[in-house]
């Protein structure tokens, strides 16, 4: 199985795996990268999804579209693929789904993910599920949109 279908495979949803099973993706020295930090390496990798496990009751993940850029073994581009999705996330305590899209960029090397890059609204996910903050951010789009 290639790296691409393993990687849906796994982001079908995040709370039924372990972290050893990042190991099937990601290269030892992956650079994953998402709005919020930066991770260096599998070990790092691991740590974050562990976080994420420890708080979340359910995070899927529905890859709509995956791009091929360039072939791992024909260009010096550090992108590969691009997996356009929507996620949704439940955390523990919580009945509420955050529905969020988003995009990742991929470079893959000897069927390996070296390269991971998340771009997504952070607002939308976090600052909007704040109360007050939530009510003040809607506001602002509202007032940018007309």
């Amino acid at each position: 199985m290639e790296v691409i279908q393993r990687f849906c495979k796994i982001y079908t949803d995040i709370c039924k795996i372990s972290t050893d099973d990042l190991a099937s993706i990601y290269a030892t020295d992956v650079l994953f990268i998402d709005p919020i930090t930066t991770h260096q390496g599998l070990t790092e990798v691991k740590s974050y999804f562990n976080n994420l496990l420890e708080q979340a009751e359910s995070c899927k993940f529905d890859i709509a579209d995956i791009f091929l850029c360039a072939r791992d073994d024909l260009s010096n581009s550090r992108v590969t693929h691009i997996a356009n999705w929507t996620m949704k996330l439940v955390l523990k305590g919580s009945e509420k789904v955050i529905t969020l899209d988003g995009t990742t960029q991929l470079g893959v090397s000897n069927n390996m993910i070296v390269y991971h890059k998340d771009y997504y609204d952070l607002g939308e996910m976090v600052y909007e599920h704040v109360p007050v903050l939530g009510f003040i951010i809607k506001k602002i789009k509202g007032r940018l949109a007309r």
